[in-house]
């Protein structure tokens, strides 16, 4: 049997936070699937096929890796892939809860699909998605906190935005 588990996130950018995870899970399980959340009523500074290929590109050392994006349910996703894990990375005890909560909402709509967490190595512990993109919006250095394969996405991502904004404030004067 062939064990199979699922990284769930939204990757909004991929940190090295999640690197770290997703090479420690592919160490755990044969396969493991990244699995992008595509939530429409967000704004994402990342397309998801921005956030699919930078994840793509930063797991071709990893040859039992696959990166996918899905809508709707986690354990619907987990199900179609007949996956019996999904992985989640706790960073300080503040993740806790959330996770927590998340794991018990999971283990209730799918009794077969267990939750898996690992904690991030001691390096990345402060790392968020949220936290390396406001880095990135408001100037400041986030090339050391994201893979490699992030940072011309991120960029192009950055001038599009800053293109959108100075063509928006030349309407508005």
């Amino acid at each position: 049997m062939r064990r199979l588990a699922i990284y769930p996130g939204t990757f909004d950018p991929p940190t090295l936070g999640h690197l770290d995870v997703i090479e420690r899970a592919s160490a755990l399980f044969d396969n493991l699937v990244v699995a992008i959340g595509v939530n429409k009523a967000k704004s994402p500074l990342l397309s998801n096929d921005e956030r699919l290929e930078i994840l793509q590109n930063s797991v071709l050392h990893l040859k039992n890796v696959k990166v996918e994006a899905f809508e709707g349910l986690l354990v619907d996703f987990a199900h179609r892939h007949k996956a019996k894990s999904i992985v989640r990375g706790l960073r300080a005890t503040a993740d806790f809860e959330y996770e927590f909560q998340m794991a018990m909402i999971n283990r209730r709509l799918a009794e077969d699909i267990d939750s898996v967490f690992l904690m991030t190595r001691w390096d990345y512990s402060y790392l968020s998605s949220s936290i390396v993109r406001e880095v990135a919006l408001l100037g400041g250095d986030y090339h050391p906190m994201v893979p490699a394969a992030a940072i011309p996405v991120i960029e192009g991502a950055l001038a599009k935005r800053r293109e959108t904004n100075q063509h928006r404030d030349t309407l508005v004067v």
